[in-house]
């Protein structure tokens, strides 16, 4: 057999399985920079796969991430910027609470490819540099072919105590769910070969919480500017921004497929 059925291959496959090496799933330097904001419940739905409904709350959560120290990556370094919408899941099997991620930018070929064709997660690329410190703002920014896609910010933030912390994490469980939506297309590029919502478990845990001010600031783009991704930044950016909601900046840890936790197809 050229395939084993219970090995795990990507491609090119012809050159065996993924080595058996014990890789950790730790990310062990991760400093992010979060902001959500208040959108429109009927235009977000229009983006929403089936068997996902708007959360109690229609909120787009957009997130920088510098993470430092990936163990799957012998230590190597990758930064991304993800935007995800507050969500219900109502499968046949399966009912949960989190966020549906609608897309994410990474600026590294590895976990965009290993992203997109096991886990189910839309990524695609762009330049995104490690954040900036300016008296007392953090910023981060993604682009592509020299075209800014967004920028995110936050200001006048202050330090959480740990029993904060501790007191925020617990109030998510349960409603943390990471989602994410796996289509691949027909060769011809015409009607789908897979489509089917995916979980990705994972856990962060924050040693430094900073609440404060943040702006999102998104681009509109043209085909010439940015031929592959313009009409997804165009669609993110014409989701009105009702408010902002929350503003975080946070280091700590990541932790993929926590105790066992696989990733799994939803039903």
């Amino acid at each position: 057999m050229f395939f084993d059925k219970n090995e795990e291959y990507l491609m090119p496959g012809f050159f065996g399985p993924l080595p058996r090496k014990v890789i950790g799933r730790k990310y062990n330097d991760v400093t992010t920079i979060t902001v959500s904001y208040l959108t429109d419940r009927e235009q977000l739905a229009k983006y929403l796969p089936p068997s996902f409904e708007v959360g109690e709350v229609p909120v787009i959560t957009v997130s920088y991430a510098c993470n430092k120290g990936v163990e799957w990556l012998a230590g190597r370094s990758y930064n991304l910027i993800g935007v995800s919408a507050s969500v219900k899941f109502k499968g046949k099997e399966d009912q949960l609470q989190g966020a549906l991620t609608l897309a994410m930018w990474e600026n590294l070929t590895d976990p965009i490819l290993t992203g997109r064709e096991i886990k189910g997660i839309p990524k695609i690329f762009a330049d995104i540099p490690d954040h900036q410190i300016s008296n007392g703002q953090w910023q981060a920014n993604a682009s592509h072919f020299g075209n800014q896609i967004v920028k995110i910010s936050a200001d006048n933030l202050t330090p959480l105590s740990e029993k904060e912390i501790a007191e925020a994490k617990k109030s998510m469980q349960g409603k943390d769910n990471w989602m994410g939506y796996k289509y691949i297309p027909n060769p011809n590029g015409i009607g789908c070969a897979v489509s089917y919502p995916t979980l990705f478990p994972s856990e962060n845990i924050a040693t430094q919480v900073w609440l404060g001010q943040g702006e999102v600031h998104w681009e509109h783009l043209t085909w010439e500017q940015n031929p592959t991704q313009f009409h997804i930044i165009n669609a993110l950016a014409d989701l009105p921004n009702l408010g902002v909601v929350y503003t975080a900046v946070t280091k700590g840890t990541t932790e993929l497929e926590p105790a066992g936790k696989l990733i799994r197809a939803l039903k």
